[in-house]
């Protein structure tokens, strides 16, 4: 396992990260809390050091199963969470978001909390989730600043959602000094808004990293949802519509000159597409099983994508892999100009902020 920095932090992360969002809830399949246990303990093995949780996960049940499963590999681990859902005073309804709280009051209560369910008195990346670009005021900024000079944050970093926080997010995240690293969706088939803070980090010679999550596509570039596969209504997946994954199996199919037999499968051809960017310090995927974790932990070790590789991915993506078909997803992507903001009705600026 390769590691690279968070920013210029002197942080280090695994290449290939693990999610602990698939842990503390029921979103991504059911198990029991030793099962739980058993995945974080397997992904160490398999040369894992970053992990990536989140407050609101579980209403605090994902810190507390992680701080668990690392207590013993405490110094080996890069932990990671996330602050700014009031979920202690909020009702959680399905996969709705929960009303924020980014005061300095409420950021320096939660973050104690965090600790706490953690078991630690400090963490390697402190991350604001799905913050607005109007909520992260001055005040905020004083606030994670006094975080990283107590020592309790070693880095900073903003996290953002595939609809909650947008372009504008993003960019201030490489602009402003605070902060670290950005999380955000992007893989091989949703580029957007992911490849426009890669540029946006080149543009001003930013230091900040990418941390990229859902790098499967949602189960499309992992196989895992094929043709075949029924959703259940519980599943995090059932929200794509069907002309997604219709449209996405073509799109599959075009790029199979990335797999090599033996050497590098579809799953791990999708995470060396996305380390293929020097921005992009780690990729999160979803583990369902310890065989993901074994598949995909190897993606850091697999062959790189050619130069040749990743231009003949770039060219079909920029001809849409010729498919002229709707996919459903106007209404949810996001984009570079804006337009689908406006569309959606949300009151959300674009990069032109």
């Amino acid at each position: 396992m390769h590691d690279r920095e968070l920013g210029n932090s002197g942080v280090a992360v695994s290449e290939i990260g693990f999610g602990a969002w698939v842990i503390g809830t029921d979103w991504w399949g059911d198990r029991t809390e030793d099962q739980a246990v058993e995945m974080v303990q397997h992904a160490l093995d398999r040369g894992i050091t970053y992990f990536d949780t989140g407050d609101v996960y579980g209403h605090g049940n994902s810190e507390d199963l992680l701080g668990r499963a690392i207590a013993e590999h405490r110094e080996e681990v890069t932990l990671a969470t996330k602050i700014g859902y009031d979920f202690y005073n909020n009702p959680q309804a399905g996969h709705g978001e929960l009303p924020k709280d980014l005061s300095p009051e409420y950021l320096r209560e939660a973050f104690d909390r965090s600790l706490d369910r953690l078991d630690t008195d400090h963490v390697e990346f402190l991350q604001l989730h799905n913050a607005n670009v109007d909520e992260v005021t001055p005040e905020v900024l004083d606030v994670l600043r006094e975080f990283k000079a107590d020592g309790r944050a070693e880095s900073i970093g903003w996290a953002l959602g595939p609809s909650i926080g947008w372009l504008a997010e993003g960019d201030a995240a490489a602009e402003y000094d605070v902060f670290d690293a950005v999380q955000t969706v992007f893989n091989l088939l949703e580029q957007d808004p992911g490849m426009h803070f890669v540029e946006t980090i080149r543009d001003l010679d930013a230091d900040t990293s990418v941390l990229a999550r859902v790098p499967h596509s949602s189960g499309l570039l992992n196989e895992q949802v094929t043709p075949d596969t029924e959703l259940g209504d519980g599943d995090h997946r059932s929200y794509r519509p069907d002309e997604w994954y219709e449209t996405g199996w073509e799109k599959l199919d075009a790029i199979r000159f990335l797999e090599r037999d033996g050497d590098r499968t579809m799953s791990q051809a999708a995470i060396q597409w996305l380390l293929y960017h020097d921005e992009v310090a780690s990729v999160t995927p979803t583990f369902r099983t310890t065989d993901d974790i074994d598949e995909w932990a190897a993606a850091s070790e697999v062959p790189s994508l050619s130069d040749e590789e990743y231009d003949r991915v770039q060219g079909l993506y920029a001809e849409n892999f010729e498919i002229d078909r709707f996919d459903g997803m106007d209404e949810l992507r996001t984009s570079v100009d804006g337009d689908d903001i406006e569309a959606a009705g949300l009151d959300k600026r674009a990069a032109s902020y």
